[in-house]
């Protein structure tokens, strides 16, 4: 088992491949779209034609959606990997072991990705805006955690904190 400080970067560095793959291919996506609003059969044909209207609003949120990649990006880059005692409360950059219904988790507290599967699975992030990062968020180890999403509640047991 590899110790914690190595297990955190390379969950980040994977985190940090992840986002960087997206940021790629939503910025394709920009391009791709900006260049058909421009593009010489984009101009409308008659005062209906809002074809290039539609790929601008289009490139648009791309662009948004670009910035936000960039921000998360550098936000995961820079997290501190904090070295957790097994009391410690659950904070950004801890890796949570929770039972939930008899089943075991892992899971990482990081500020984006949230849902993404790390470690070929084995671990998934979750961020502190989540509603299972706001459950975990302070609590510790012996801990449980009620969750309500979409009017089902599940409780969630923490196993260890590191």
């Amino acid at each position: 088992m590899m110790p914690d400080s190595v297990l955190k970067e390379s969950l980040r560095q994977e985190l940090v491949e992840l986002l960087t793959a997206d940021l790629a291919t939503r910025s394709r996506a920009y391009r791709a779209a900006s260049d058909a609003a421009t593009h010489e059969e984009a101009k409308p044909e008659n005062d209906k034609d809002t074809r290039a209207l539609e790929q601008s609003y289009l490139a648009r949120g791309e662009a948004m959606r670009v910035e936000e990649l960039r921000s998360a990006l550098a936000e995961v880059q820079s997290m501190p990997l904090p070295r957790l005692s097994p009391m410690a409360p659950v904070g950004l950059g801890a890796i949570v072991s929770v039972d939930e219904a008899g089943t075991a988790r892992h899971l990482w507290i990081a500020p984006h990705g949230g849902g993404a599967l790390l470690r070929a699975g084995k671990i998934q992030v979750v961020t502190p805006k989540s509603p299972v990062g706001r459950a975990l968020i302070g609590k510790r180890a012996g801990d449980d955690c009620e969750i309500v999403v979409a009017a089902r509640t599940r409780e969630i047991a923490i196993l260890a904190v590191r």
